[in-house]
């Protein structure tokens, strides 16, 4: 059961590493554009984390759709989830609750 939860995980999973490199190598070299908070590659991370790799590229694409020069910005949070089944480790990566037996 643990693998099969873990495979699940792994389209999730790598696109949180991609949003990582991408917020260690290229974000730097924009600066601060973004006109919401938090930024756009922080909401991906945080859509990616709580909603799964399908709802997590879903809302992105709806986030960088809304990131133009002619909207105002401001906060924009992802949407809450009312409960989880999985765990965020230290590194931002996604794990299964551990099921005590």
């Amino acid at each position: 059961m643990r693998f099969a939860a873990e495979l699940w995980l792994l389209p999730r999973n790598a696109a949180l590493a991609c949003m990582h490199l991408y917020r260690r190598w290229v974000s730097p070299l924009y600066g601060e554009v973004c006109r919401y908070y938090p930024s756009c590659s922080r909401y991906a991370v945080e859509a990616y984390q709580s909603r799964g790799f399908l709802g997590g590229t879903a809302l992105t694409a709806w986030r960088l759709l809304r990131c133009n020069p002619f909207t105002a910005g401001g906060i924009d949070d992802v949407p809450p989830r009312a409960h989880s089944h999985f765990v965020t480790n230290t590194r931002g990566f996604v794990r299964p609750i551990e099921r005590k037996a």
